[in-house]
């Protein structure tokens, strides 16, 4: 086992009171122009910290963050994966393009299993998963690779199951994927092998946010509505998906994200696409918080130890089922995956456990994952119960917009609590709602859910000073920051992260001149875990990127 000492510096021992990292989910620094909801909320309190000396701009995206290049958004997995971690460890899009480049995928057990069951004559090979490109739950070249791969591999009948995004993409850019995947589809069933047709369609699908990808089991109906579409052939009856999707955009305002489940349907109005024992399911999605319930709900037994008891399945098929990465190592969701996770060790957590450190974590259920699991590298539950506090604040199931604030002011009541009981030194808190509301492209409910996380902000500074204690301000990557786009006097919302740089601000009532801000060039999110060690007294480990600050 691994060292988990941490020396103390020898001329500065924190502050006496506590840390508290803020986590303004969402909350990147754009130019301020009018689709900047950062720039446009009345903030003076944050606007106070950005103009204080002990204030910097850290990378937040692409490389920083571990992704396969700087045109790649930043999201709040590995946002919060390199805060808690100290360290870049290359994240879901680089280890499955990696696993792609070389074909290791293709030589996994899990592979190997899902198609030796389905080719030939044998079932059907069905692939689910978020059908874009914003690269940050999925990427379309990704499915494009396996159905090809498929094909070569023996497979001649596979359906897809695509969950349309407008949330990391335009906001109606839905039809452009499908018209990639149908023209992949039309070259594999126009290449015959060995004599023998090859039936590739796709066969349903539906918005992010309707069905499917819950996480946090916030809504376990839209995981039940997504199950029994893509299982059994349950939704709206199409010819096609192009038809599906043009039909729902002339009978509303929806983005892609919302959009209603459907179903592809033959002539004689039977869906193309159900389930049948026998048939190998594999969830494309590489990232984890939205792929656990969907792999519970087709893996997990229907009775005995671990049965599935969400909802009623129904005629639950006996398929073999694989996601492209284990979206949770802890609990071992889902048993099968094509590519191994990251083994993230080390994270900040560990060291404070070790040095004997309380600490709390808070969040309300869209982000409490993020300060928790994703914080601890991806690992489930506490790492010692007898130091550690975690505070889960319930999500109301609405529409963000329709609340702005979120859970933001409990949040801030129950972190008071834990600050004002004297039992921390160190906590973290997510602030979810410039992430979640401005991923609904609504620029006045942002503005708004900006002002929240102003006045919450101010109120823990208050207290911070208080208990003689420190705070971090900062973010995990760019949204509310850049709320549409405009081309030719047309303006389209930007539901999806940026590419912004996000704030890191030291708010320190105690603060004499001791230390230095001086990031090194290029710093991002990876440096922060160094930088909070020096301020609770110790000394960063050897590995940990640089710390933001300097001592005399």
């Amino acid at each position: 086992m691994s060292d988990l000492s941490l020396q103390p510096l020898p001329d500065f021992s924190g502050r006496p009171g506590p840390l508290l990292v803020i986590v303004a989910d969402g909350v990147g620094v754009a130019p301020k122009e009018d689709y900047n909801a950062v720039h446009r909320a009345h903030t003076p309190t944050l606007d106070g910290l950005a103009d204080s000396p002990l204030y910097t701009e850290l990378a937040a995206h692409g490389l920083a963050v571990g992704l396969p290049s700087d045109d790649d958004m930043g999201n709040s997995e590995v946002g919060h994966n390199a805060l808690g971690a100290g360290r870049i460890f290359a994240q879901g899009a680089k280890l499955v393009n990696a696993a792609l480049a070389d074909e290791s995928i293709f030589d996994t057990a899990a592979w190997r299993t899902a198609i030796s069951r389905v080719a030939g004559d044998g079932g059907t090979l069905h692939l689910l998963g978020l059908h874009s490109d914003g690269n940050v739950h999925s990427h379309t070249d990704h499915l494009h690779q396996l159905l090809r791969r498929a094909a070569s591999d023996g497979v001649k009948r596979a359906r897809v199951h695509i969950l349309h995004d407008g949330r990391d993409t335009a906001a109606r850019s839905a039809l452009g994927y499908i018209e990639a995947t149908e023209a992949v589809l039309s070259e594999i069933n126009a290449a015959a092998v060995d004599g023998s047709a090859t039936d590739f369609r796709i066969a349903s699908g539906g918005g992010r946010m309707t069905i499917t990808m819950d996480r946090y089991e916030a809504d376990w109906e839209m995981v039940e509505k997504g199950y029994h579409c893509h299982t059994h052939g349950a939704g709206r009856p199409f010819a096609s998906a192009t038809e599906a999707v043009e039909t729902m955009y002339a009978e509303s305002d929806s983005g892609d994200q919302y959009l209603d489940e459907f179903v592809v349907v033959d002539d004689s109005g039977d869906p193309v696409g159900t389930m049948a024992d026998g048939d190998s399911v594999i969830l494309f999605n590489f990232r984890g918080d939205r792929a656990i319930e969907i792999s519970q709900a087709y893996e997990q037994p229907a009775e005995g130890v671990g049965a599935f008891t969400a909802f009623d399945r129904g005629d639950h098929p006996d398929v073999y089922y694989a996601g492209m990465l284990e979206y949770d190592g802890d609990t071992k969701v889902p048993k099968n995956y094509l590519v191994p996770p990251p083994a993230i060790d080390r994270t900040m957590g560990e060291f404070l456990c070790h040095e004997q450190v309380h600490s709390f974590a808070v969040s309300e259920t869209q982000k409490f994952g993020h300060v928790t699991y994703f914080w601890n590298g991806n690992r489930s539950g506490y790492l010692d119960e007898q130091l550690e506090t975690y505070v889960e604040i319930p999500s109301d199931n609405v529409e963000f917009n329709k609340t702005p604030g979120m859970k933001v002011r409990e949040i801030t009541e129950e972190t008071i609590r834990l600050l004002r009981s004297g039992s921390y030194r160190f906590g973290r808190i997510n602030f979810p709602n410039g992430d979640m509301v401005g991923h609904t492209g609504d620029l006045d409910a942002t503005i708004e859910a900006m002002e929240v996380v102003e006045e919450c902000t101010a109120r823990l500074m208050t207290v911070i000073e208080e208990l003689g204690g420190v705070m971090i301000y900062t973010a995990d990557h760019g949204n509310a920051d850049i709320m549409y786009t405009e081309k030719d006097g047309v303006r389209s919302p930007k539901t999806s992260h940026t590419l912004s740089p996000v704030p890191f601000a030291i708010y320190d009532p105690g603060f004499e001149g001791d230390y230095q801000l001086s990031p090194s060039a290029g710093a991002g999110l990876s440096h922060v875990a160094a930088t909070m060690f020096n301020l609770l007294g110790y000394q960063a480990p050897d590995d940990y990127d640089k710390s933001l600050i300097t001592f005399d």
